[in-house]
């Protein structure tokens, strides 16, 4: 699979299905065309209240969570916030926490734990509305429209940028995806344990809890 942009500013369909799998058209803005996009697009959707979009290589992508898998979302981050917050020891964010892994990449984890050393005063700054932040944890809750090579990508761009523990969490074959590496997983199902070592150890979450939220995922 390519991961680098072709040589023209823009990308073609084909480019587009190399670069990102089957992934559905419609979470591919053309307006800006990809390979034009910027962070300044990403803050413009935002402020207008339109679309939360990743930006890949001046590609936006739009952000997908149905209701089943913000739930889950909402569960893990619950558990996450309960054991960081007394202890001081960052801070978490949710499907919205957008931030700024390097110049030029957006990412926005479905849940994630940044620790305080990153945070200048031990705050997260109000300005500007992408943060040049990397996930200590990150939570990725699977969703239907994500392809393969999305994921497998964007696992590589959260290590590179110092993530040190990734979490993907798969509702329709319920089990977890534990990578410390993008080339070390382990994976659990829905009787095990996720562990937060070594970002934040003492915190063990059961994953059937985490899939307990009332509903069934289509």
């Amino acid at each position: 699979m390519s991961t680098t942009a072709p040589d023209t500013a823009l990308w073609t369909i084909t480019d587009l299905a190399e670069r990102f799998g089957p992934m559905p058209a419609w979470r591919i803005l053309s307006n800006p065309s990809p390979g034009e996009a910027t962070e300044e697009d990403v803050e413009r959707l935002l402020a207008e209240g339109k679309q939360l979009c990743e930006l890949v290589d001046s590609i936006l992508i739009r952000k997908t969570m149905g209701a089943y898998e913000s739930a889950v979302g909402i569960i893990l981050a619950t558990y996450i916030l309960q054991f960081v917050k007394p202890r001081k020891l960052g801070i978490v964010l949710g499907e919205a926490g957008m931030l700024q892994l390097w110049p030029g990449r957006v990412r926005i984890p479905d849940v994630c734990f940044i620790s305080k050393d990153q945070l200048p005063d031990g705050t997260l700054p109000r300005k500007p509305s992408i943060p040049e932040l990397y996930p200590d944890l990150s939570v990725e809750v699977l969703s239907e429209s994500n392809t393969p090579a999305e994921m497998s990508e964007k696992l590589r761009d959260y290590f590179q940028a110092g993530s040190r523990l990734v979490w993907y969490i798969d509702p329709a074959r319920k089990l977890a995806e534990i990578y410390t590496s993008p080339d070390h997983r382990t994976v659990i199902d829905s009787q095990g344990m996720l562990d937060a070592a070594p970002v934040l150890p003492g915190l063990t979450i059961p994953l059937a809890d985490v899939f307990d939220v009332g509903i069934q995922p289509t």
